[in-house]
């Protein structure tokens, strides 16, 4: 199925929808993925009812390889290695914690511009639904599952507007249950399925997830 959306919060709508039967799950929360994600993840959560927060993911790259990744942090403090990859570090070499240092001060960052005074992300024995705005290669969000798990999430669902086949593919493997409107066989970019594909702010990300919380308030009084 191939699909244009408008925007991401029109995509975030349509994903609402076929994530009807989510609406109102106890002990389940939308967690986007900074920075485009989360526009998506406000709509889901806004419609179903759920809490919003996100999820923070730092890539660990080799230091003469940054792309790629000798693993990944997440908030919470989930650490997930690439046993294969670390294995490239001679021995003795302190570079896999020096990269953890530094993304970890750098996540701590996000987290504050994100989070504010909320309290932490805690996902022991709840359902999280991993909120992207696409996937072109699954990586950052087969670190996200992996994470997630480690920090407790006894289910894990992705869902995505669109994705490659081969992304989709990726994360079906590794989640419980991957929900994707399109996955066309022709894809370079996730950008070409929106037509509005503008960068995300930090400002932004932030409105959305203090309008969330203000929501949740609401409806608990």
């Amino acid at each position: 199925m191939r699909r244009v959306f408008e925007d991401r919060a029109e995509a975030g709508r349509a994903l609402a929808d076929a994530l009807a039967e989510w609406r109102g799950a106890p002990e389940t929360v939308v967690l986007g993925l900074p920075r485009g994600g989360v526009p998506v993840a406000y709509e889901i959560a806004h419609a179903l009812g759920l809490p919003l927060d996100v999820l923070l993911v730092r890539k660990l790259g080799l230091p003469w390889q940054p792309e790629l990744a000798m693993g990944a942090i997440a908030s919470g403090g989930a650490l997930v290695l690439n046993e294969e990859v670390v294995s490239y570090l001679p021995p003795g070499s302190d570079a896999l914690e020096s990269v953890r240092e530094r993304e970890q001060r750098e996540l701590e960052r996000r987290e504050r511009v994100f989070r504010g005074d909320r309290p932490p992300l805690d996902m022991h024995g709840r359902t999280g639904i991993l909120v992207d705005d696409g996937l072109a290669t699954g990586a950052t969000m087969e670190a996200s599952v992996r994470a997630l798990r480690k920090l407790g999430a006894k289910r894990v669902v992705v869902a995505v507007p669109v994705a490659s086949v081969e992304a989709r593919d990726r994360i079906a493997a590794v989640a419980d249950e991957v929900v994707c409107l399109s996955a066309p066989e022709w894809f370079s970019a996730v950008g070409q399925w929106y037509r509005d594909f503008r960068q995300t702010e930090d400002a932004e990300v932030s409105e959305l997830l203090e309008r969330a919380a203000l929501h949740a308030a609401g409806d608990k009084q």
